[in-house]
Formats: structure tokens, C-alpha cells, sequence
């Protein structure tokens, strides 16, 4: 029997060599794999000696031959197949471990171009996808983890069962498939192209999930093949507490995606179903955690917080005051970590150092969402709070109110539309969306804020349509107004605000958030 070894990832190779031969394979090889085995002793024959046809083009060309993909292709239940087989001399090859060039780890290195295409393996995928297709008599196996399974099946049986090959037939077609779908986006991204005509996004199953948003619903998490640069969700390490729901990993993200807004100081977030209930910057983060709870403390309830500061042990033990489901940091102390180990469910992420630096900002990248028989693909809402902005009433914004003003436009991004946020220049006082009529909205924030509205800087994702929820917001104890403008009322709520005494400041800039 022969087996092909051919791996760029040599995890597990040695030992899984050495129990090929001991259950009588004979080894065929190529470049460093070769060099590996023949290192540990294991006995394997070079590609091209069994091929009788050289390396060529710098080992471009190397098992790119009829006796391999014969080897691979061959229906040996055809009586033409074995015929033709055996008058070109080739010997049918019965497993194939094959992993490909490493193009992603390449392309993270910030190698050259050139270096890049040279990483885009040609011969190991058309290896696998032929070994694939002929499950039947070729055990395919692209993942180290899947060596000691393949061992220990050959142990019991003298063979791979139908159902492991297919199972790894399966597995060897999704790896190919991803690999060909970084090869795409990496030159979709060379182009400038964020959109191209053919999508294919290659994720790798991180964790299945006991369920969905909702028991009855199935659940899994899938994340990219390498880690960004910038802080994430996906590549966080867990540190202790209850396995991440669907659910759970949603409101991290949405509290990271928060957090990052406010890098200059200490901050914290509480995000409840997805929505801010409490957001607060303050040059101590327990202090700011503690304002942050202050804002809603029953909604803070259950909730997910994010902080982008190490948590200490006077910030770990405000967060052991209530019931939390998760939180996501930087780091953590060794005494914050004693303090919430005695919180054995709650689950604590560690995102890195790179979160508490003060140049850290959300990551730009593409938002995508499914829709019944097809996918909406959009850049994510980076736009950062304006710099200049057009202020359209007799009052000019105070310097503090113009603080407030831009607190509050970075919370309301957060929010679900139609997105009213109250705020002082350091902490959400209220907020109120996923309305259908933007004054329900202003009123449902007011509700909740009360007395401390007052003096408040009021955001709204888009424009007011009537100067109904201007009003409102001027009744709650708003002194300042951001919003977009553009509506054909832009004059009706202008003269609203003058005669409210309102500074109002329009931005052009629009922040749906569905």
C-alpha cells in the first residue's frame, strides 16, 4: 500500500509516518516533508523517483504526473481501470495527507507579492481534490488532528472505514474550498475591490453552540483563519466561566465595538440584548464602570460589559456587586482574576494588551447579513464622530455641551434605529431605540432618564421628521441637539430649537443601524 505525505503543517507528521509504515505502507514524499521523515529516520521514497520524472521550474512541478493522479484517480472496482492502471505502471496510492502552502500565514507576514502568489499551492489542492473524489479508495486527510483517528481505525480494522472517508472527503473539499477563498479575497483586496462579482468567505468552525438565539434553533461559531491586528471577539482567550451562547458572543461583540469608540480614557459598557444601557469614561475604570451601572442598574442586570483598561481588584470587585453574564478586557489582574473566580459561570475574555492602547479603534472591515436567498455585504459604520459640523441655530454649543454633543454621537451609532442617546460629556444618560417613530423613541429615553436629562446633549441617528421629538427632547431637559439634517423640515426644526433656546449642529452624516 502507498501513502502520500505532503504537509506544510507538520504537527503530528513523524508519528503518523511511523504508524503508516508499522501497519505496512510504503511512504512517498516531497521537499521538507521528505526532509523531515528521512531526519526521524522514517524510510519514504522522493515524488519524482517514483514518478521517473524530475522536479522542474524550482519544484513548481513536482507531483503533477499520471502515476500520482493515476495513483489517486484510479476506480479500482473497474476491471479497464486496474487494466490501464497496471500498462502504464502505476500503482494505486491509498491515502493522502496533504495540507497546503501556507498562503494566509504568508499574506499575514506582510510579505512581497511575488512571495505571496509563489505560496498558492497548485499541486497539493489538485492532490486532495483527487484523492476527494475517489473516497471510495483513498483516505484523504488535510487535518493533523485527524492523524491518530485514522491510526487507530487502521489498528482495529486493517482499513478506513466508508463512513471516516467520507467524512474526510467532505472535510478535504471544505479545506480546499477555503483556501481558494483567501486566495480571493487577498486579490479582491491587492485590487481595491470589497465587492467583487463571485464571494466566497472563508471562516473556520471555531465552537459548536449548545443552540441558537433560541433553544429550539441550532447554533455554531465560525471565525477567520487568522487573527487581526486589532482587539476581536473571535480570537479573544476565555479565562473561565460557562461555555459562550450565540447570544453571548452577539453582545460581546457589540460591547467591543462600543468600547473602542472611547480610547483616550478609561471606559465602560454595558451592553444589554444588544443595546447600550450604560456607557462611561472616567480617568479610574472602576469609576467609570461604577457611572456606567449607575445609568440603568436593572438592565444592568444579566448584562455584558467591556472595559478597555486591565481590570484591577477594586474594578473586579465592582463587577462582582451584580449578575453578569460576560465581560471582555484587555488583561486582568491576578487579584482581579481571585476576586471574579469565585463568579464560576461568569465568563471573562481576555482581548489583549492592544485593546488598552489609546490608538485603538474599531477595525474596519465588511458587515454581512443573510436574507432569504442571498447576502447583503456593507462596509461597517467606521464613520468617526464629526470634526467639523454646520451649526444651524442662534445658539452656539458651549464647549462642554459640544463634549456631550460628541459622547452622544458615538453612543447613538450603537443604538438600534430609530436611535435617540441622552449623554453628558462622559456618561450615557438614557437611551431609547429600535422604535418605529422617532418621538416613541424620545420618549422611552426620557422615561428612563427623568431629572437627570437635565442640561443633557441629545443625539438622533437621522434626521426628525417632524419637530415633535424635538420638542420632547427639549421638555426632558436637553440643552443641544446632533443630528444628521436633510430632512425637507430642516427649517420647521430649526426654528423648534430657537425657540426652545437649543444649540443644534447638523452633521450630514447618517447612522441606521437595523
Amino acid at each position: 500500500m502507498l501513502a502520500l505525505l505532503s504537509v506544510s503543517d507538520k504537527r503530528g507528521l513523524v508519528p503518523f509516518a511511523q504508524g503508516l509504515v508499522r501497519r505496512g505502507f510504503r511512504l512517498l514524499s516531497t521537499g521538507g516533508t521528505l526532509a523531515a521523515l528521512q531526519a526521524a529516520g522514517v524510510p519514504a521514497t522522493k515524488v519524482s523517483e517514483h514518478t521517473q520524472s524530475p522536479e522542474i521550474l524550482g519544484g513548481r512541478v513536482k507531483t503533477l504526473h499520471p502515476r500520482i493522479h493515476g495513483g489517486l484517480l484510479g476506480r479500482l472496482e473497474r476491471e479497464e481501470d486496474r487494466a490501464e492502471m497496471a500498462a502504464h505502471g502505476i500503482e494505486p496510492i491509498s491515502l493522502v495527507a496533504v495540507n497546503l502552502y501556507p498562503f494566509r500565514q504568508t499574506v499575514a507576514s506582510g510579505a512581497s507579492e511575488a512571495e505571496v502568489i509563489e505560496q498558492i499551492d497548485i499541486g497539493g489542492p489538485a492532490m486532495v481534490r483527487a484523492a476527494a473524489k475517489n473516497s471510495r479508495h483513498v483516505t484523504v486527510v488535510v487535518d493533523p488532528d485527524d492523524y491518530d483517528a485514522v491510526l487507530a481505525e487502521l489498528e482495529k480494522s486493517g482499513g478506513v472505514g466508508d463512513e471516516t472517508r467520507r467524512k474526510l472527503m467532505r472535510k478535504a473539499f471544505a479545506h480546499t474550498a477555503a483556501y481558494d477563498a483567501a486566495i480571493a479575497g487577498w486579490l479582491a483586496g491587492q485590487a481595491q475591490e470589497p465587492f467583487p462579482e463571485e464571494l466566497s468567505l472563508p471562516f473556520r468552525k471555531a465552537q459548536g453552540l449548545r443552540y441558537g438565539e433560541n433553544p429550539h434553533q441550532r447554533g455554531a461559531f465560525y471565525r477567520e483563519h487568522s487573527a487581526p491586528s486589532e482587539p476581536s471577539v473571535a480570537f479573544s482567550k476565555v479565562l473561565q466561566g460557562k461555555e459562550l451562547s450565540y447570544n453571548n458572543i452577539l453582545d460581546l461583540d457589540a460591547a467591543l465595538g462600543l468600547v473602542l469608540e472611547f480610547p483616550e480614557q478609561p471606559c465602560a459598557i454595558i451592553i444589554k440584548h444588544n443595546t447600550p444601557c450604560g456607557v462611561a469614561v472616567d480617568s479610574e475604570l472602576e469609576r467609570a464602570y461604577r457611572t456606567a451601572r449607575a445609568a440603568d442598574e436593572v438592565s444592568a442586570f444579566g448584562g455584558i460589559v467591556a472595559l478597555n483598561r486591565e481590570v484591577d481588584e477594586a474594578c473586579a470587585k465592582a463587577l462582582a456587586e451584580t449578575f453578569l453574564e460576560a465581560i471582555i478586557a484587555p488583561t486582568y489582574s491576578a487579584a482581579a482574576l481571585q476576586v471574579l473566580s469565585a463568579k464560576k459561570n461568569l465568563r471573562l475574555l481576555e482581548a489583549g494588551p492592544a485593546l488598552a492602547s489609546p490608538q485603538a479603534r474599531p477595525r474596519v472591515q465588511l458587515d454581512a447579513r443573510s436574507v432569504s436567498g442571498g447576502l447583503l455585504l456593507q462596509d461597517k459604520d467606521a464613520a468617526e464622530p464629526p470634526l467639523e459640523w454646520k451649526i444651524v441655530t442662534k445658539r452656539h454649543p458651549t464647549a462642554e455641551e459640544e463634549k456631550a454633543l460628541c459622547f452622544a454621537w458615538k453612543v447613538c451609532k450603537h443604538v438600534k434605529s430609530n436611535a435617540i442617546v441622552f449623554s453628558s460629556g462622559d456618561r450615557l444618560l438614557a437611551a431609547g431605540g429600535g422604535q418605529t417613530s422617532r418621538v416613541d423613541s424620545v420618549k422611552i429615553a426620557a422615561g428612563r432618564g427623568g431629572p437627570a436629562l437635565k442640561g443633557s446633549a441629545v443625539a438622533s441617528d437621522a434626521f426628525f421628521p417632524f419637530r415633535d421629538g424635538l420638542d420632547e427632547a427639549a421638555r426632558a431637559g436637553a440643552t443641544c441637539v446632533i443630528q444628521p439634517g436633510g430632512s425637507v423640515r430642516d427649517a420647521e426644526l430649526i426654528a423648534a430649537a430657537d425657540e426652545h433656546g437649543l444649540a443644534m449642529v447638523l452633521t450630514g452624516v447618517r447612522h441606521f443601524r437595523h
